[in-house]
């Protein structure tokens, strides 16, 4: 765990100049118009981005996800709003369904994800329902011939733009947690569903977040994904593989403001010397690099237990937990080094510490990982 391999090295390199010859000369731009381009997840695609940790015969390409963390870690050090889409096109809805889907669910929905010409999402938020999933309100109505769906979402990504994704709700209220159902929906398909976007968020501007409203929607019978009462399983499995690349995500952060604060630093001159010769600015850096070497070797170590099959939660949510602490931590200290231009939206500095603030918060927030990682090591509940 200590060398990648050749093969991860290319795709490692592959997904750092994607980053920095593709997403960053449009980025700031982009990011001031809060502009989500479609064209680029599909060259992402067709790049192999969205094909890690699937079988062959569905179109993996015979990575796993230490693969798919490797890329996502490169494209987040110079835009965390892009590594969304590696959830949202591979490790969320076309692996969830390659698990828990039918052959035919499979074979109309997993190549357009993965080739990125079909924008996928999951819909598990509501306005009153985020870490508590089974608070959730929406739900589906048997209708004999389909389903009839009422309720919210809020704060999906992909939400406006999104051509088919999961979607969670109930089916059988007085079941609890285990009356929770997840469903395929193709929402721009879909009569009686709304969706409307949300422009208001600090950051990640460039990745797309909105909301669902569903006033009997109806949908076919075979849009359920696994068995009935399953929804609340299959959720808390797909949040498990998801979780993996927003600590992906974090480690790129993170990464990126270091790389920021230690050019600036070697740059600026104060009191006749580079700030990288003061020693409250090394100290700094020091903190921000210890931080950040020892998030990768957790969320490295984490993806590498998926590939080989292995017990991974408690990996995987410590990994998620240090690696977003560190990021926010590092994007504070970026902007303290950087000082008044820091504040500055000029800088990148800024934009590293609006998107930091959000990996503590999705796919679990800081706190919920803390009571999974406390749950594990108390033995109150399995290691999965």
């Amino acid at each position: 765990m200590f060398e990648l391999t050749e093969e991860q090295l290319l795709v490692q390199d592959t997904a750092r100049r994607f980053a920095e010859e593709d997403i960053a000369p449009t980025l700031e731009e982009e990011e001031r118009k809060q502009e989500f381009r479609a064209d680029r997840v599909v060259r992402m695609g067709e790049l192999g981005f969205f094909a890690c940790a699937l079988p062959d015969e569905l179109g993996g390409n015979g990575m796993g996800f230490l693969e798919s963390v490797l890329m996502a870690e490169q494209i987040a050090r110079v835009s965390a709003s892009w590594r969304v889409q590696f959830n949202m096109q591979n490790l969320g809805p076309p692996l969830t369904v390659a698990r828990f889907g039918n052959a035919g669910q499979k074979e109309k929905y997993i190549p357009g994800w993965i080739s990125g010409e079909k924008l996928g999402f999951f819909a598990m938020t509501e306005p009153n329902s985020g870490s508590d999933v089974a608070s959730m309100k929406t739900v589906a109505v048997d209708k004999g011939d389909h389903w009839e769906i009422h309720g919210s979402k809020l704060w999906i990504s992909n939400a406006q733009v999104g051509d088919a994704g999961l979607l969670y709700a109930y089916t059988d209220r007085d079941a609890k947690h285990k009356g929770i159902s997840a469903f395929i929906i193709e929402p721009k398909n879909l009569e009686g569903c709304t969706t409307k976007s949300i422009d208001t968020k600090l950051g990640l501007h460039c990745s797309p977040t909105g909301e669902f409203v569903f006033d009997g929607a109806k949908i076919p019978k075979e849009a359920l994904l696994g068995e009935e009462g399953e929804g609340f399983k299959i959720c808390m499995w797909q949040l498990n593989n998801t979780r993996i690349n927003c600590a992906a995500g974090a480690l790129g952060v993170a990464g990126g403001a270091l790389d920021l604060s230690i050019n600036y630093a070697n740059e600026r001159t104060q009191f006749g010397k580079p700030i990288s010769r003061h020693q409250m600015i090394q100290a700094q850096i020091a903190d921000m690099a210890v931080e950040h070497e020892a998030a990768k070797l957790l969320v490295y170590r984490a993806a590498w237990l998926k590939d080989q099959n292995r017990p991974n939660q408690y990996e995987t949510s410590i990994a998620k937990l240090a690696a977003s602490e560190a990021a926010v931590h590092a994007a504070n200290e970026c902007m303290k080094i950087f000082g008044s231009y820091g504040f500055s939206t000029e800088y990148p500095a800024e934009r590293f510490y609006r998107d930091a603030k959000s990996l503590q918060i999705v796919e679990g927030t800081s706190n919920v990982q803390k009571i999974i990682i406390s749950g594990i090591a108390c033995g109150f509940t399995a290691n999965r």
